[in-house]
Order: C-alpha cells, then structure tokens, then sequence
C-alpha cells in the first residue's frame, strides 16, 4: 500500500476533483483504492455519497431522508452504510473526549475495488487538540503522539482491512494542525496547481512548510514513539504536480496563462525540492488537464465521474466526445501516477527506514 496526499494550500484549483477521478480510474485500471476525506468540508464525501447516505452516516436527526425519524440500515442504503460504518471525526472522538484513542471502522464501499474514509464538517474541532499536542511530542508525551498519529494509524487500519493498493488522501486548502498531521501520514503529495500567481505563492509557503515538517517530525518526535503505537515516516515525497487549465476567457488570454505555466517547474524546483532552478524539473509536471467545465453539472447530477457519462445522462453529440476525451485524459493521468508511485515504493524498498 502507498497513500497520496493531493494538496494545495491555493483553493478553488480543483483538488477535490481531481481526488475524485483519480480514485475511479485507479479502480477501473485493476487498482484496490482507498479514498480518504481529511479536509472538514467534506466535499469528497459528498462527492461519493448523496444526501441519504449523508443524513444516515452523519446521524442528523432531523433529516428530511427519513422525516424526523432514526432511520433503520435496511434497504439500498444498507449496501453502502452499515452499522459499522463511521467518519474520519467519529474515530477521533474519544481522543476530542478525552476518553481513550482512536476507535476504527469499516470504510464506506463505494463499489467493488473502491472504499472511502468519509469526511464530517465536525473534524474541524479536532484543529485545536493537534495543536496543543504537536509541541509536546518532542517531549515523547504519549497522549500527544497518540493525538498527532491519529490519521494515520485510521489510514493504516482502514488501507489494512480492504487490502488497499494505493490510498488518496484529499486535505484541505490551509496549513493548519489538521493539514501537517494529514500530510505526515501521507508517503508522496501531489500537487494540483492552476497557472496563476495564486498558485505560485502557494507553492512558495507550500514547500518550505512541508520541509520543515519532514524534518521536525523525523529528528525530534519519530525516535520517541514507541513501537505500540505505528507512526508515519513522514516522508511526503513531492511526487509531481498536475496543472488544472483555465477557462480562457477574452480578459485573461492565453498568453497571461502561458506567463505563470513557464514560472511554475522553477518555483516547484527552488521552494518544494529545495534545488537550483534548471528546466530539467519539467520532468515534475504529471500532467495539464483541460478545463472539463461542461461536463460537471452533468456528472455532478448524475452522480458518477465526468468520464462515465453516457447519453441517458444529457451528454450527447459533440459532449459525448468531449467526455471521451476526459476519460483519455484520465487515463493516461492515473497511469503516469501509478509509474512515479512505483518508483517512489522501489525507493523506499532501498531505503526503508525511511517509508512506513
């Protein structure tokens, strides 16, 4: 199993999305997937999940799924939510409590091959115990070890239960306590970017931050855990980043986008790799995915990747082939994902005290 954070700390460039379609494809191309929801907005979630499932999974009592009344897991629901079913926050629980460690549960089956870790808007409580519990690690307090290895040892349990071969793990867009323990559970992060300025000094607060993680976590806390405890290695390998193109509109013409996609293999070399700028870190761009627009009222409506839609769902005529055009796309994304994944796991077969 190798786990990948997809993570940019610029919003609104399509992360969520990007998490989304990747974990089908990996599932289409033979992969056993596990999608991880550790941002408190929990849009992968409801991504994968509709409101039903939500309001069952989220135990509000008061949704109009079931008109006020608990409802009983039978029926299609009870396919995908079961009775041991829970959110990232219901296994922190005890931990925001105070009343013992993480609790575990079965991750939710989207379908043969692919399960998710569901997200709840209630994780964003959890901010303020991760931070409280960071500086007491390096004292080897092991409450707070047990509060900052949370993610991962959920991760590891549910990637364990279903024999995941690659875990995607979707942050939020910040560098908050929640985010570094996220991305410490995480052996590589791929970075989805736009080509603005936004993004650029995103990647500028990004990489030193992240560096800074690695090595906070490795020297001064790892040697600290006891082994009754997993911990990550903290390794976040940069494994590249996938550009997420514009929509080119008359006020910002190719040429503006052109300006920013040229800066961003330098930007990446000097602040996430720490390396001299020199145009051989080209070879770090995954991808440029087209804008897809168009496609995601459709996809979003009937509720499966842009890249399945069919002519029953409203993509017809020219649509039809656009959307072949996206799954061509995607296909040859998850592909190049899988290789560098490969050689990220072959690096970590020569050097293994430095992966978990």
């Amino acid at each position: 199993m190798i786990s990948v954070a997809l993570f940019n700390n610029k919003g609104g460039v399509g992360k969520t999305t990007l998490t989304y379609h990747l974990a089908h494809m990996f599932q289409r191309l033979g992969h056993r997937v596990l999608a991880v929801d550790l941002d408190p907005q929990s849009n992968l979630t409801s991504a994968f999940l509709d409101e039903d499932d939500l309001a069952i999974l989220w135990a509000e009592p008061e949704s109009p799924a079931w008109g006020g009344a608990q409802p009983t897991l039978t029926g299609p629901l009870a396919r995908r939510i079961t009775r041991e079913a829970g959110t990232v926050a219901a296994s922190v629980k005890p931990i925001m409590e105070g009343l013992g460690d993480v609790a575990f549960y079965e991750p939710t089956c989207i379908t043969d091959g692919l399960w998710l870790v569901p997200g709840d808007l209630e994780l964003s409580a959890f901010e303020d115990k991760l931070s409280a519990a960071w500086p007491n690690c390096f004292m080897g307090d092991l409450a707070a070890i047990r509060t900052t290895t949370a993610f991962y040892r959920i991760i590891d349990d549910a990637a364990r239960r279903i024999d995941a071969d690659i875990v995607l793990i979707d942050v939020g867009p910040n560098l908050g306590a929640i985010n570094r323990a996220a991305l410490l559970a995480a052996d590589s992060v791929l970075m989805p970017l736009a080509a603005d300025l936004f993004s650029l000094r995103g990647l500028r607060n990004l990489g030193p931050t992240l560096r800074a993680w690695r090595s906070t976590w490795q020297e001064a806390v790892l040697s600290k855990v006891p082994k009754s405890i997993p911990a990550p290695s903290g390794e976040m390998r940069p494994l590249g980043y996938v550009i997420m193109q514009p929509t080119m509109r008359l006020d910002r013409p190719v040429k503006a986008y052109r300006r920013w996609l040229e800066r961003i293999p330098y930007v990446f070399a000097e602040s996430v790799l720490d390396e001299p700028q020199h145009s051989e870190h080209r070879s770090y761009e995954i991808a440029t995915l087209r804008n897809y627009q168009s496609l995601m009222p459709l996809a979003h409506d009937a509720r499966k990747p842009m890249f399945d839609l069919k002519a029953a769902d409203g993509a017809i005529g020219s649509t039809q082939t656009y959307v072949q055009k996206c799954r061509a796309e995607f296909r040859e994304l998850a592909e190049s994902v899988i290789d560098r994944l490969s050689k990220v796991r072959a690096q970590a077969v020569r050097d293994p005290e430095n992966m978990s």
